[in-house]
């Protein structure tokens, strides 16, 4: 375990277990979570920074878990940052930093006992990564479970992912709030990402096709109010892009993800995914539609 006056690191579930209940005996007892696989950012530092806000004290985990990589993914280059990631949270206020093994996490090897994220975990990012969903909600539910927090923040950029584990809190009666925070943007619209370090400078260029699609699919709405003319307008922008492949491009419900279909109005999500060279990225908005 390292420690200073604002930053507390462990490794083991034990040390995590004792740091959050010496905490909590202190103040107003409450706890706020962030889970990240590291590499962080402006993005990930907003949920700590919306954490520090909510609770007394703040956990931030950082584990970058195999169980959400299916094979051929980037598992193994995914970047591990440790020691800048922790200059970085002691920066917006200091935090407990869970930072274990996999052999911690996972001590008799690949969990018997597993989650499964259901119909919404087999539409869209499901569809096209289909162990990922269920690989996430094993170790959030696993961390949640050691850390026992108030609050969860989670950021809106994944916003599917966001949505299945709202429905898994739900569904177990875990005694939390997640909390949801707004996506983090570079001045020129591209949405933060870890994996943006593995564009190269006309990659990070074409990167910006994502963003503006979904500027067009606003506009879109904005001009006719129509779920089907946002959705065309994204796409066509997408697929009129040099350098970006096309995954998917959706408007749907921000909670239970089903379609936003004409003759549907209210607040959707517009949602979609492209490869940009070797990486894939993911984006969305909010869109009004129908009013």
């Amino acid at each position: 375990m390292n420690k200073n006056e604002n930053l507390t690191v462990v490794h083991t579930r034990s040390a995590l277990r004792a740091e959050i209940e010496a905490s909590r005996s202190t103040g107003d007892g409450k706890v706020a979570l962030v889970m990240t696989m590291g590499a962080l950012h402006e993005g990930h530092l907003d949920l700590v920074r919306k954490a520090h806000e909510l609770a007394q004290t703040v956990v931030v985990s950082i584990f970058v878990n195999p169980l959400q990589f299916a094979p051929g993914e980037d598992f193994e280059a995914y970047p591990r940052t440790l020691e800048a990631d922790l200059e970085k949270i002691e920066s917006v206020g200091g935090a407990i930093v869970f930072a274990p093994s996999a052999e911690d996490v996972f001590p008799a090897g690949a969990p018997m006992v597993t989650l499964s994220a259901g119909p919404l975990g087999q539409i869209l990012e499901g569809k096209t990564r289909p162990t990922h969903f269920a690989g996430v909600l094993q170790i959030v539910s696993k961390v949640m479970n050691l850390v026992q927090p108030d609050y969860a923040l989670f950021g809106q950029k994944d916003a599917q992912q966001l949505a299945i584990i709202k429905q898994m809190v739900r569904d177990l009666d875990m005694q939390l709030e997640v909390v949801p925070v707004p996506i983090r943007r570079e001045p020129d619209g591209l949405a933060m990402s870890s994996r943006n370090q593995y564009l190269n400078p006309a990659q990070r260029e074409q990167a910006l096709a994502l963003s503006r699609a979904l500027e067009a699919g606003r506009a879109a709405a904005a001009e006719t109010k129509l779920p089907s003319a946002v959705i065309k307008a994204a796409r066509e922008y997408l697929e009129g892009q040099p350098g970006v492949r096309l995954d998917y491009v959706a408007l749907v419900d921000p909670l239970s993800f089903a379609p936003f279909n004409d003759g549907k109005s209210g607040t959707a999500v517009l949602v979609l995914a492209a490869w940009v060279g070797a990486t894939r990225l993911i984006d969305n908005a909010l869109v009004v539609v129908g009013k």
